[in-house]
């Protein structure tokens, strides 16, 4: 008999803090509100069903108990329930486990289940299915049910999440691990925006079919694929990341047609634009399945990649499934111009030189190397040249060709953007993520810079920041009398460096516009510092919160 939900409040005593802990089990069967003034902790399956909406404040922190198998932990949003997960770019919600406690790091992935939402959008499954591992606790499909005939079902709005440490096994069978975030049929009418997925022992995410549509996505450091699409996804997805570890590690992108029948219809068909998936490094050769590529087409998927950059990997860059005999891969959806990767970069392939040896067969080389799609083999130009793991950035730098020549699928749901990949110079992860938390990203703030070149000084001038004081962002104002190489750090009044906006960067004449965004920092005065050539000039700005 499923439990029903209970709530334990507990109060966690800390030195000169203290905040309410609720334990939530069983079901949530009418609207709830999660508050940030109250850490929450799942125990055990939790369902949030019977039609019900839950809401999460920004800056709310969930953890899952320990458990694995039947006793395994995870949030479910039923076909039909709602979720409200509306965090910030200051205050994001996070999912995470019970044993975080600051100490955990990227490896230590499968601490718990993840987060699924299941819906009523469809599929190419014959009939509705219970979704992997969940089968295994409970068959009911009022709560592990998903598939139906709503394109545009509505499961609710994520925004500002982080999910952090997922993974574990759930059910009785081994192999059943659940994504970070698992989508089983969830419809266009769900807004899915700036999520992580950190360190999850399977999957970053996974579309089991659906119609979803998702923007600014990030896999950072899980041990299989960052993104893995199965039974007839058709969803259109723009901004997605994927960075790969040095160690256990599957695919970028697994991308299967469907989970039974390949010739089930609808065949899957995602479009994508501006992605950047980056692989372990060229010469690293990860343990995980799917070592031998960074994107994989099988099972009679079709698709579609705009504008994106992919690099760094031992192996293939593209792998298409053919199979003539005995199955059914991917190879006739690329002959019927049903999948294409278009305008689209590739670098870094175990040293290879020769464009047409990063696909895993001719057929496969001499449809995405053709002239007429745009895709070429060069450096995409990252901000940073060295970009390890202690140190990641990829946006673009100044001098980056992959600045211009975007082709924006013609489609309301894109962003219209002039640059490949996910990132231009805006760095979107930086400040709400695990990757910022645990000191991956190279600095912390995000900046925009916006040159004009006719207001041409006769020598260097940085400007009052404006507005000042500040909350938590400000726009910094130089100007250069000639093209040349400058950098602009912000420092704190013991002379600490906190954070650099223009890193030795080649900016044109002109007056140049960077936006601070100082949400990780605390209140007080600090220096900003521009350097170029035999010049620096310093001024100093209040950040009042």
């Amino acid at each position: 008999m499923l439990k029903r939900l209970q709530i334990l409040f507990v109060f966690l005593l800390l030195p000169f803090v203290s905040m309410a802990q609720v334990t939530v089990t069983g079901q949530i069967t009418s609207d709830t509100y999660w508050t940030a003034d109250t850490e929450y902790i799942l125990d055990g399956i939790v369902y949030v069903t019977n039609g019900a909406s839950l809401y999460i404040e920004a800056g709310t922190v969930i953890k899952a108990e320990d458990g694995q198998d039947v006793d395994a932990t995870a949030l479910v949003i039923t076909r039909g329930s709602k979720i409200f997960a509306e965090g910030t770019a200051t205050d994001p919600i996070i999912f995470t486990s019970i044993n975080d406690d600051g100490s955990l790091t990227k490896d230590d992935t499968g601490e718990w289940g993840g987060v699924i939402i299941l819906g009523k959008s469809i599929t190419n499954n014959d009939t509705e299915k219970l979704v992997e591992g969940l089968n295994q606790i409970e068959t009911d499909p009022a709560l592990a049910g998903y598939g139906g005939t709503d394109p545009m079902d509505n499961s609710g709005v994520m925004r500002y999440v982080s999910i952090r440490y997922s993974g574990v096994n759930v059910g009785q069978d081994s192999g059943n691990e659940i994504q970070g975030l698992t989508l089983g049929a969830v419809g266009a009418g769900t807004t899915l925006e700036y999520i992580e997925s950190f360190a999850s022992k399977d999957d970053g995410y996974e579309f089991f079919g659906g119609t979803v549509n998702t923007k600014y996505m990030i896999s950072a450091f899980v041990e299989d694929d960052g993104f893995d699409w199965d039974q007839g996804f058709s969803g259109k997805g723009q901004f997605w990341f994927v960075i790969q570890d040095t160690d256990e590690t599957g695919r970028a992108a697994e991308m299967d047609g469907a989970g039974g029948d390949e010739t089930g219809r609808p065949y899957a068909f995602p479009v994508i634009s501006n992605a950047t998936y980056i692989g372990p490094g060229s010469t690293e050769v990860p343990g995980g399945d799917g070592s031998g590529e960074l994107l994989m087409f099988r099972d009679n998927t079709g698709g579609e990649y705009h504008n994106s950059i992919f690099a760094s990997h031992s192996g293939d860059a593209v792998h298409v499934e053919d199979k003539n005999a005995g199955g059914i891969g991917s190879r006739a959806r690329l002959e019927a111009d049903s999948l294409n990767i278009m305008n689209s970069i590739f670098f870094d392939f175990g040293g290879e030189t020769n464009f047409a040896n990063i696909f895993n067969d001719t057929f496969a080389a001499d449809h995405f190397t053709a002239t007429s799609t745009g895709n070429v083999m060069a450096d995409p130009g990252f901000a940073l040249t060295n970009a390890a793991i202690g140190g990641l950035d990829y946006r673009l730098a100044l001098n980056s060709s992959a600045w211009t020549g975007a082709v924006i699928p013609d489609d309301d749901f894109f962003t219209e953007v002039s640059f490949k990949g996910a990132f231009g110079q805006s760095n979107w992860l930086a400040g709400w993520t695990a990757l910022t938390a645990y000191g991956h990203i190279t600095g912390s703030t995000i900046t925009e810079i916006e040159t004009i070149a006719e207001d041409v000084p006769t020598s260097i001038e940085l400007k009052q920041n404006y507005p000042n004081p500040f909350n938590p962002s400000t726009k910094i104002t130089f100007a250069l009398p000639s093209t040349q190489k400058v950098s602009l750090k912000v420092y704190d009044m013991l002379g600490r460096e906190v954070a650099t906006l223009v890193n030795n960067q080649t900016i044109s004449a002109g007056s140049t516009t960077v936006n601070f965004d100082a949400s990780s920092l605390s209140s007080g005065v600090y220096i900003y510092r521009l350097v170029g050539g035999n010049t620096v000039v310093t001024r100093k700005m209040t950040l009042i919160k």
